[in-house]
């Protein structure tokens, strides 16, 4: 039977466990960072971000024929709550505001194209 438990596999002590499986362990932090990137339009802004540093939300609509304009600007704004993309606004008018990532935004792309390079050799 423990040969099919994965997690008690991770290479810490039995007293340990908290440090995968506890309140702030590895499971909750990788659950986040999950929850921060679902959403059907989030993968293709994070993708359309890293592809060029700044992009207006219209391009961004073009980019990506079947989303709508609330589902662009839900995603957008929960996005920048995460942290992972900023939205700076120039206060012309016409109003223009434009989108790039973060710090954290960029930090995260190397794990997201691990991921698409681990389903290419799955």
């Amino acid at each position: 039977m423990l040969d099919t438990i994965t997690h008690l596999k991770v290479p810490v002590g039995q007293e340990d466990r908290s440090v995968c499986l506890g309140p702030d362990g590895s499971v909750a932090h990788v659950t986040r960072v999950l929850k921060m990137i679902s959403g059907r339009w989030k993968l293709p802004i994070l993708f359309r971000l890293f592809a060029a540093p700044s992009v207006r939300a219209l391009q961004l609509k073009r980019d990506m024929p079947g989303i709508s304009q609330k589902m662009l600007t839900q995603h957008l704004r929960e996005l920048e709550q995460d942290g992972l993309i900023e939205r700076q606004d120039y206060g012309e008018q016409p109003p223009r505001v434009e989108y790039r990532l973060t710090e954290a935004g960029r930090a995260l792309m190397p794990v997201l194209m691990a991921a698409r390079e681990f389903s290419r050799g799955i």
